[in-house]
């Protein structure tokens, strides 16, 4: 394997209430459901993990939540499918708000920019103990983001733009996705 460089980075993403409504598609949250979103935002702060990799080729900002929160998602919605799905919606949030954060100009460009697989970025993610997934072209664990970093382009520089219903102007088309979902569990 080449060697590659790694970097840790601080972060602590601000919740965006707002984001987290158009997740949702909704208009309001009651008290009670809000209260228990934000425990458990700060419960959650601590699991969330942003790195700089740098292979020789590329530099990448590989942000993810750990495993567990994924199993928590998934435990809770086959108890509540209403309360797992906005727990799932809460980590996709504190992803997103987090990239934002690192990276404030993918907020102004609307996507984080999908990265091409190389076999250096593969053999990275690999000894980081992340996996890419093929079939969605994305990252495991399920709540987790890779992209170019630092930031220098959107949509044109996406290694996805082909079959992107946004980049494909097809933007009224365009809802947010769960990213990183892996194959089903046996």
């Amino acid at each position: 394997m080449n060697s590659y460089t790694r970097e840790t980075l601080d972060v602590r993403p601000v919740f965006d209430f707002e984001l987290m409504l158009g997740l949702l598609q909704e208009k309001r949250l009651g008290g009670k459901v809000l209260e228990e979103l934000a425990d458990t935002w700060e419960r959650w702060l601590p699991l969330l993990h942003a790195v700089k990799l740098e292979t020789g080729k590329g530099r990448y900002l590989a942000l993810w939540l750990d495993p567990s929160v994924e199993q928590e998602v998934d435990e809770e919605w086959a108890k509540s499918s209403e309360y797992g799905y906005r727990l799932s919606a809460l980590a996709q949030t504190m992803c997103q708000c987090a990239v934002y954060q690192l990276l404030p100009e993918v907020e102004d460009a609307g996507c984080a920019p999908a990265p091409q697989p190389t076999a250096a970025l593969r053999e990275v993610l690999a000894a980081e103990g992340l996996d890419y997934q093929d079939v969605t072209h994305s990252m495991l664990p399920k709540f987790s983001v890779l992209t170019p970093y630092p930031f220098h382009g959107a949509c044109e520089i996406c290694y996805l733009r082909k079959e992107c219903p946004k980049a494909n102007g097809q933007s009224g088309q365009f809802r947010s996705f769960e990213i990183g979902k892996g194959p089903e569990k046996e």
